[in-house]
């Protein structure tokens, strides 16, 4: 007899990005650069650091099963009633808790292939197909996602701006695309980057949740707002979604400390705002230097850029990359062999990672 039963089985956990800490304990280097893991350069607002410390001092009490505070401020925020607010241990948590209310027996997950893995694995984990449509140009081809809905399909996952490419879709093509979609299916925007994002175009899901009830629109404090180190995400559904998704989370799911801070976070619009010109600074400055290299570099709208240098072996990059003091992200894993994924990082940081891949390359 297995010990578990054969999805649970088949899984391939996560990987992170390696942190600091390792780097530098692994190739005796300091002054690390890591543009791995898409967090915020500037790091949290300071209004939102001070909540934090301010509420380790009531660590010793549960946090607010329902987050009131929080949901309300997002609420008044998003222009939506709190009980279309549901907060999670980052959004990873709620894309879990999505597969994990919504999907019965015989029902499966669609996303697109090479997208965030996190949609696949959560399908795997709970025993249910997850069904991939290629993508086109290194973007979503919404209409061959389309052609794949069945009357299996009961989630449909989209990132947009997609991680791990950046690119993305707008408003026409979405609208053309949840005209075929059943209402009986769940459509979830994955906005992680979307406060990054400035195209002309470019699409607000919680817009389209008004005009299309079973979408949901996931978001996060972890990127733009700097609090990836306390785990916490929001998404906007429809009372009737939030209802059932408040029922299978855990009760005490999000932390005192992340509620308060992510409170305070949302208030300091100038740190926002401080965060957002950073990394739309950043994104073209490194696209233009890597290009200049010889990368093929995707367009984004997230505060990292994905540059493929064709013939090489991505692996063997990312190493020397490492021997360097530059943390960057592989691609392999998602079927891009010779690609990187870079975060916008600092100037300095930015500038350290183009010298650095200049010598890699031997240019």
């Amino acid at each position: 007899m297995s010990l578990v039963p054969p999805n649970i089985a088949a899984l391939t956990p996560y990987v992170p990005g390696k942190p600091i800490e390792e780097v530098e304990r692994e190739y005796g280097i300091s002054h690390v650069a890591k543009l791995a893991s898409n967090e915020n350069a500037l790091g949290p607002s300071p209004r939102a650091v001070a909540a934090a410390r301010e509420a380790c001092g009531k660590a010793h009490l549960y946090p607010d099963g329902s987050a009131y505070v929080l949901r309300r401020a997002l609420a008044e925020k998003l222009r939506v009633s709190p009980e279309e607010v549901v907060l999670g241990h980052g959004s990873n948590e709620l894309i879990e808790l999505l597969v994990r209310t919504f999907i019965c027996p015989g029902e499966e997950v669609l996303t697109s292939a090479q997208t965030f893995v996190c949609y696949r694995l959560a399908a795997q984990a709970h025993g249910c197909a997850c069904v991939e449509a290629p993508m086109k140009d290194r973007a979503y081809d919404l209409d061959a996602i389309a052609a794949r809905l069945s009357p299996r399909t009961k989630l449909v996952f989209l990132a947009n701006p997609d991680n791990p490419t950046g690119t993305w879709f707008g408003a026409a093509a979405l609208e053309r695309f949840l005209a075929r979609v059943p209402p009986s299916v769940l459509v979830v925007l994955d906005e992680a980057y979307v406060e990054f994002a400035d195209a002309p175009g470019f699409l607000d899901g919680v817009e389209v949740y008004r005009r299309h009830p079973n979408v949901v629109a996931l978001r996060t404090f972890s990127k733009a707002y700097g609090l990836a180190g306390l785990r916490i995400g929001y998404g906007v559904a429809s009372p009737e979604v939030v209802g059932w998704l408040d029922r299978v989370r855990a009760p005490f799911n999000t932390s005192l400390v992340a509620q308060e801070a992510a409170v305070a976070a949302l208030a300091d619009a100038a740190h926002l705002e401080a965060s957002l010109a950073l990394a739309r600074a950043g994104r073209p400055f490194l696209a233009e230097g890597l290009a200049a290299l010889g990368g093929q570099v995707l367009p984004s709208q997230a505060n990292f850029v994905f540059v493929d240098f064709p013939g090489r072996n991505g692996g063997q990059d990312f190493e020397a990359l490492l021997r360097r003091g530059v943390v960057v992200r592989p691609m392999a894993g998602y079927g891009f062999p010779s690609a990187q994924r870079i975060t916008v990082g600092l100037r300095a940081e930015n500038e350290k990672c183009l010298a650095a891949v200049r010598e890699v390359l031997g240019k």
